[in-house]
């Protein structure tokens, strides 16, 4: 008796992982063609993820830099969340880059996220950060990385207050201007004017306050532009009169690195940058500029580096828990 025979062909349908990070090819001909830049955001006040986005996408389409930004993501739900504090997906790609942009916050991240970032900074390659950066770590004693904590105690030695004061030149003091009621005007130092970086950067408005820092700063540090505290929250409030301008707090500085163990490399750190800051065009040509020194490229910063928004751009303001929910990352990321 024959017994016919059915075959079942079983298809397997691999479905596509969902992004944990978002990437911008860079535009081809331009300076920064072929440069990869890695910018990792992760601060639960000043929308750190949507500041990097957008400065990632002007790098990109404007300058050929290839960028991806990486964002603080909650595991269990896939989305942006900047109050997780210890998982960064993609970190890794720091293996690649030829930048680093690091815009953190009080970060506490597992010994598989810290040892790019370790290997990185041992490269001596260059970075640039922004911020809360100052104090970016917060790293428990008896962890493999707590030396990079902002309050780490060296006994005097040279990861004395972490990676803020070691590698960018400062870690977190103290707010300066009024927190929420006394806006920054960036201004040139004294004798800076006609730095590269300072093209086309006049008008540097940003409601964020500036950052009190110890003068003078470490070795090496070259100020470039001081914060004026001014008497409210509009570009054309005057500055305060007294102490507080007198003198000023440098917001804007070059500086070498070296960690042990590592090469020399070179850092640009900016204390000014919230989400509303980066609506200043003086601001984001700071940073775009700032990206062309880093990468070698500080004979080719124009007059006026062009640094349009790219797509949208609606910042939202400064504050705690106040950053967009149910984002995830994205191809074209926020």
């Amino acid at each position: 008796m024959f017994v016919p025979v059915v075959l079942f062909s079983l298809t397997f349908v691999a479905l596509a992982q969902e992004p944990q990070w978002a990437t911008f090819e860079g535009a081809s001909g331009k300076p920064g063609s072929g440069k990869k830049v890695v910018l990792i955001s992760g601060d639960e006040e000043y929308r750190s993820e949507e500041i990097l986005t957008q400065l990632g996408k002007i790098l990109a389409k404007h300058h050929g830099f290839t960028c991806s930004v990486l964002y603080a993501v909650d595991p269990k739900t896939g989305e942006i969340d900047p109050r997780i504090t210890d998982n960064i997906p993609g970190i890794e790609k720091l293996n690649e880059a030829d930048i680093a942009v690091m815009y953190l916050r009080f970060r506490d991240l597992p010994d598989s996220q810290m040892r790019p970032i370790d290997d990185f900074l041992k490269s001596g390659k260059p970075i640039l950060g922004i911020r809360t950066s100052t104090h970016a770590f917060n790293v428990p004693r008896g962890k493999t990385y707590s030396h990079y904590s902002f309050n780490y105690d060296d006994q005097g030695g040279p990861w004395q207050q972490g990676f803020g004061r070691l590698v960018l030149g400062e870690t977190w003091i103290d707010h300066h201007g009024i927190h929420g009621t006394e806006a920054t005007r960036g201004v040139a130092a004294p004798g800076q004017e006609n730095n590269k970086i300072l093209q086309g950067c006049e008008d540097m408005y940003g409601p964020t306050d500036v950052y009190t820092v110890r003068l003078p700063l470490p070795e090496g540090c070259v100020p470039l532009v001081l914060g004026e505290v001014l008497t409210g929250m509009q570009a054309t409030d005057p500055p305060v009169s007294g102490a507080k301008n007198d003198p000023k707090m440098p917001i804007a500085w070059t500086k070498p690195y070296q960690i042990p163990g590592g090469k020399q490399g070179k850092v640009f750190t900016s204390t000014m940058g919230s989400g509303e800051d980066f609506l200043s065009e003086g601001f984001r040509r700071l940073l775009v500029n700032a990206t062309y020194w880093l990468a070698g490229l500080e004979d080719q910063i124009p007059s006026r580096n062009v640094v349009d928004i790219v797509g949208t751009y609606n910042p939202l303001p400064m504050g705690f828990a106040t950053h967009q929910k149910g984002v995830k990352p994205g191809l074209e990321g926020l």
